[in-house]
């Protein structure tokens, strides 16, 4: 009898297409997409658009790629893009917003990733021809590093107004936006009302294999199209994975409360478990910090893995656990034994 598959909740982005979705991925209609449009793609590009309230929006290999397209659009050379302390933007792409742009980028520290409108305020460059001007307002949603925490929408308003007061375009990570919506706080569109650029990930959450997209103005997204070519992103028969994101917005995007209530079963099960205090998970992350008598996390990963539980450490002190299409509720019981038996 060979041994049960590891119960992966490292990220959300580690599921494998269903058979169904890669059904729909094998009999796409295809065209080429650099050359003349792809056909499935475009449908796709049509639906996200038309989700989150824009003009328009376009397939990205990655969200990396996508959110660095939308700050080329918006800044330029030798400006500054203000994002918050904790962003994707600015601790997980490789620092290229400096390498492709030639940004730097403004850190604001907020109480969980919640941008409010003062601090942002206070990070704009105030044209002192001794500091570099500010040229984007960055803000995300759901906030990954403050464990996937949904960033109220009049938090998210007050940016935008602020950007249009200062004459500011406004880019959302909204990698999870998906999850935000699915949270009950708001929808899409109202979120993506909030900025003029909204980068979504079809990988995350959606279970699709690859895929991020940019939406907004159609100016901005014919623009982008161009940012793209330059970042080597254009691809041909893109339909092929395309299809995986029309599938999944049939199929998955409905399902995302059920991922949220899984990782809330895991928190209430971890803070039964001695030297674990979990915080409590508004979507499909959750964030355990480990006390005395548990290991360290490096070490409290390794003893999970050994039991056929992958939990990534986050930082000092704490582990990160993600809930997706691939975990169901045995695999949340599987990973809490594994819990008590690795933290003992």
């Amino acid at each position: 009898m060979t041994d049960p598959l590891p119960i992966d909740l490292r990220s959300d982005t580690v599921t494998r297409p269903t058979p169904e979705m890669r059904r729909a991925m094998a009999e796409a209609e295809v065209g080429d997409d650099v050359l003349d449009k792809d056909p499935t793609a475009a449908r796709l590009e049509r639906r996200v658009a038309d989700l989150l309230g824009k003009e328009a929006a376009l397939f990205f290999p990655s969200g990396t790629q996508a959110n660095q397209a939308a700050l080329l659009l918006h800044g330029r050379s030798g400006t500054e893009a203000v994002c918050e302390a904790e962003a994707h933007l600015f601790h997980y792409e490789y620092a290229d917003a400096a390498f492709l742009s030639g940004m730097q980028l403004r850190t604001v520290a907020t109480e969980r990733g919640h941008p409010g409108r003062q601090a942002y305020d206070a990070a704009i460059r105030p044209g002192d021809p001794h500091h570099p001007l500010t040229s984007v307002l960055c803000v995300e949603n759901t906030h990954n590093l403050h464990g996937g925490v949904v960033v109220p929408l009049e938090a998210l308003r007050e940016v935008k107004r602020l950007g249009e007061e200062r004459g500011l375009p406004v880019h959302m990570d909204g990698a999870r936006l998906w999850n935000a919506a699915a949270a009950g706080g708001a929808s899409l569109e109202e979120y993506a009302a909030c900025a003029d650029t909204v980068m979504v990930s079809l990988s995350k959450g959606l279970g699709c294999p690859v895929g991020s997209m940019l939406a907004g103005s159609r100016e901005a997204i014919d623009e982008a199209w161009r940012v793209r070519k330059r970042l080597g992103g254009g691809m041909r028969q893109v339909g092929i994975l395309a299809a995986a994101g029309l599938w999944a917005l049939d199929h998955h995007l409905d399902r995302l409360p059920e991922d949220h209530a899984r990782a809330r079963r895991l928190a209430e099960g971890c803070a039964r478990i001695d030297g674990l205090r979990p915080d409590a998970p508004e979507t499909n992350i959750l964030m355990i910090h480990l006390e005395h008598p548990a290991p360290e996390p490096a070490e409290l990963s390794r003893r999970l893995e050994d039991r056929g539980v992958l939990i990534s450490p986050e930082g000092p002190g704490r582990l990160r656990a993600v809930t997706h299409l691939d975990v169901d509720d045995a695999g949340i019981d599987r990973a809490l034994e594994a819990l008590r038996a690795a933290a003992a």
